[in-house]
Formats: structure tokens, sequence, C-alpha cells
């Protein structure tokens, strides 16, 4: 799972608004700014936080660690392949 400061940190490494997110991720506008401001995990379903980290996924993001554990983000370039 994905924790808000990990949404929120993927979404400024890509250089989206709260509504390019919407738009590629097709999760509303307000649902993203409470899963952002969130503190650990966020409280929304399963199926939004999977829209989100697809879409981010797609724009270059590999999210790492478990929310207890060092979660983050690494960016990658489009040279690179995502590690498995």
């Amino acid at each position: 799972m994905l924790t808000g400061a990990q949404v929120r940190s993927a979404r400024h490494a890509v250089k989206w608004t709260v509504q390019d997110l919407a738009a590629n991720s097709k999760v509303s506008v307000s649902t993203i700014k409470r899963i952002e401001v969130a503190d650990g995990l966020p409280s929304t379903s399963v199926h939004n936080l999977m829209s989100i980290k697809t879409a981010l996924e797609a724009a270059g993001i590999e999210f790492i660690g478990a929310p207890e554990d060092d979660p983050g983000i690494r960016i990658r370039t489009q040279s690179q392949p995502a590690r498995p």
C-alpha cells in the first residue's frame, strides 16, 4: 500500500498537479487531496490507491519500502527498466 507522503512526493516528482493525477488515475481531486494529507496509510479504497499507483508508475515512479518500514519513491529515467 501507499502512504499519503509517497503519493504527494511522487506527484511532485513527475511535476503533476492534483488535477493531472486525477485525470491520469480516474480518482477525484478531493480524494487525492484527502489521501495526500493523511499520516501513514490513507483511509480510502484499495481501488483508488491502485489506480493512483498505476498512473504514477506509468509516469516513471517506483514505490519502495513499506508503510511501516521506510516508505519512499524512486524516480526512473526513460532508459532504466523497472526493478523486480
